[in-house]
Parts: C-alpha cells; structure tokens; sequence
C-alpha cells in the first residue's frame, strides 16, 4: 500500500504532538512541585505557580497542540455560529456545563478517591467547548488581517470570552490534578477523555460521520479502545506496584520484630 503525502504529515504531526503533549506535562509538574515547595500548592487552591518559569513551558508546549483549529473548512465566524446554535450542540453545550459545574460545586468537595477523575472530567468538558470557540476566535483573526473585520459582529466577541472563561477553569484544575495526583497516571486520563469528548463535540457540531464510511468509524473505534486499554493497564499496573511495595514493606517489619 502507497502512502500518500497526508499520511506521511499526519503521521508526524500525531508524533510531535505526542512528544508536545508528554513534555509539557512532565515539565509542568516539575514547575508544579518547585512553585509548591515556594508557597501554597495548587492542589490546595494556591496560584503560585504562575509565577514559575518552567510551568509556562510547560503550559505553551499544551497550548499548541491541544487548541490547535481542525481540519474542516470553514469561511467565516458567522458560520461556526450557525453551526454551534444549532439544537444538537446547543444541548452538548449545556449538557458539558451542567456536568462541569456539579463536578465543581458538588463532587470535588465530597469525594476523595475520585476527585481525580472530577478534576480531570471539568478540564476535558471546558477543552471540548475551547477547541471550538479557540477555532471561530482563529478564523476571525485570519479573515480581519486580510482586510475583512470580524470584530464588528457579536459572535466573534461571545467566542473570545468562552475561550478566556474555559481556559482559565482548565489551567485551576488540571494544575490541581497534576499537583496532587501521579502525573503518569493525570496524562493519560486526561489525554484519553479530552480527546473523546473533543471528539464528540466535533462530531455533533459539524456531523463528521455524514461523509464517513463503516471501515472509517470502525477504525477509529479500534484507535479508541486501544487508548482506553492502555490508560486503564497503565493505571492498574501502578496500582499493583503499589500494593507490592506495601506488602514487601510489611514483610520488612515483620522480619526486624521477629529479630
């Protein structure tokens, strides 16, 4: 089988995204624990790490890849507005909010053991809603520089301000995942359910699968269970390291009592 062009860049554009993406969040974690040992950790609601060069890195090597436009073709603000008041995104839209404000104000506060989970499930919920308001807000910045202003309609300016809403709700909680959980484990929950529901989201606002065949989806739902198998084989085999060094840390002091 010939591999054509485009598969030849998007097979390095998934692969530099993977290194982005990995990167950002080991270096991040490292400004996490450095801002952390210097005031309020932010898994305990402290901001400090703002002031850390080494998170910003982090932060802009996530931004790139994460936010940046997909591929469908799209002319104008106005037409990402049609797409996005239309009823089936409008009730994804609420939905994503609804879910993400009981995660904030209800789950985080009342559960420890999965407080990850809620942490991460707000940051993937806001990405969704990002991703297409961060595409109508790039659209609008290409169409005025080239002499057609966008900045003269209310869609623009409603796009400019879900983006600076959600974006500062990701950054709070994914730096309270990444400083208080194992960044192992955070990166590829993370990774797996902000792709899903970016995903869905794409796929209710532009109704991808109208112009793709059985073998297309089938294949993509092949890609998800893979991810999905590994996040969960990742997040088990931590666990039984866990237990292991427990139980050989037990055994330990067994043996010293009987001495």
């Amino acid at each position: 089988m010939v591999m054509s062009i485009d598969n030849v860049r998007g097979f390095a554009l998934a692969t530099s995204s993977s290194a982005f993406i990995g990167s950002s969040f080991v270096i991040k974690k490292i400004g996490l624990k450095k801002a952390g040992d210097a005031g309020v950790r932010a898994g305990s609601g402290g901001y400090s790490y703002l002031y850390e060069p080494l998170w910003w890195i982090g932060m802009t090597a996530i931004g790139i890849v994460l936010h940046a436009p997909k591929e469908k073709k799209i002319d104008s603000v106005n037409e990402i507005w049609h797409l996005a008041t239309q009823p089936g995104f409008i009730v994804y839209s609420c939905m994503a909010v609804i879910v993400a404000l009981v995660l904030i104000f209800w789950v985080v506060h009342r559960t420890e053991q999965r407080k990850m989970l809620a942490y991460i499930a707000i940051c993937s919920l806001m990405g969704s809603l990002t991703v297409i308001s961060v595409k109508a807000v790039a659209i609008a910045l290409k169409l005025s520089f080239n002499g057609v202003n966008q900045f003269i309609y209310v869609p623009t300016w409603f796009f400019i301000v879900v983006v600076i809403i959600c974006c500062l709700v990701q950054l709070n909680y994914l730096n309270k995942a990444l400083d208080s959980f194992n960044t192992a484990v955070v990166s590829p929950v993370y990774y797996v359910m902000f792709t899903i529901l970016t995903i869905l989201a794409n796929m209710i606002m532009y109704k991808d699968w109208a112009s793709q065949n059985a073998t297309q989806i089938a294949t993509e739902l092949c890609g998800f269970v893979t991810i999905v198998a590994g996040t969960f084989l990742l997040h088990k085999t931590r666990d039984m390291g866990n237990t292991q060094s427990e139980s050989s840390s037990l055994r330990g002091d067994c043996e010293l009592e009987n001495h």
